[in-house]
């Protein structure tokens, strides 16, 4: 053999084993992907089987004065309210029932994880005031801060659980968009500048709460039967429990009743 004849030879081995080797990297299975984190399992209640509970905030006593409130330090705020402020920590109609009260599911969801809402809740400062005094929301639920008066506002969640914050908003600037990310039941919220101006959020992990209206009555709807521990939330009377089961598609009452002090 000649030098050349085992040259193109030696060419021809090392080409092989070339190809052999490219053959073998392209049969390699891909590598893994990272794993991914696995998805949220959302509870929803059968609809076949979901109950409500009703009810009525009493109070059973003498009825309180109405106290008015003096807002004359900022004559804005005298013209923005159109009419004279009465302090609205306790509010009882005078059929005897409750209202703002913040009644909520306390225990028996335990487990379960609920979607957070798309939409927003919305706390207003109008009139110097905050509306509404008494408010619910979910944890990671849109929070959104509006001025609609002429004057600047100060809003002051002064959370515990949750990061407090403060921030002014002057008239016509645009919404506050917040979250709180935990639970916590209730979080007082001030202005620093209205000094007057007051309002409380719940912020819960379950959709199972309700505010009462101005008649003293509420509703907790589509709620899964169980059994509950139902609680209230009163800024002035403070709180109450009581144990309730439902059972499915029951329409149960339950009503609250604050004895004045």
């Amino acid at each position: 053999m000649t030098s050349r004849t085992r040259r193109l030879a030696l060419l021809c081995f090392a080409s092989a084993l070339l190809a052999a080797g490219c053959s073998k990297k392209a049969e390699q299975p891909p590598a893994a992907s990272p794993s991914s984190q696995p998805a949220v399992s959302y509870f929803k209640v059968d609809p076949g089987t979901a109950a409500t509970i009703t009810g009525t905030v009493h109070y059973k006593g003498k009825l309180p004065a109405r106290k008015a409130v003096d807002i004359s330090e900022d004559p804005a705020c005298v013209a923005a309210h159109h009419g004279k402020p009465y302090d609205e920590s306790l509010v009882v109609n005078r059929g005897g029932t409750l209202a703002n009260a913040f009644i909520y599911i306390k225990k028996g969801l335990e487990g379960k994880n609920f979607e957070t809402p798309s939409e927003a809740v919305t706390i207003d400062q109008n009139g110097c005031w905050f509306h509404p005094r008494v408010l619910g929301l979910q944890t990671n639920q849109l929070l959104k801060v509006v001025n609609s008066d002429p004057v600047t506002h100060n809003i002051h969640p002064m959370a515990e659980v949750n990061r407090a914050w403060n921030h002014s908003q002057g008239p016509g600037d645009p919404p506050l968009n917040r979250k709180f990310t935990k639970p916590e039941v209730m979080i007082p919220v001030k202005c620093n500048i209205h000094g007057w101006m007051h309002a409380y959020i719940g912020v819960l992990d379950h959709p199972y709460f309700s505010v009462s209206k101005e008649d003293g009555t509420f509703t907790i709807p589509n709620l899964p039967p169980g059994t509950y521990t139902l609680a209230i939330w009163q800024e002035n009377l403070g709180t109450q429990e009581q144990q309730i089961t439902i059972a499915p598609q029951q329409h149960a009452v339950a009503d609250f009743t604050y004895k004045g002090k």
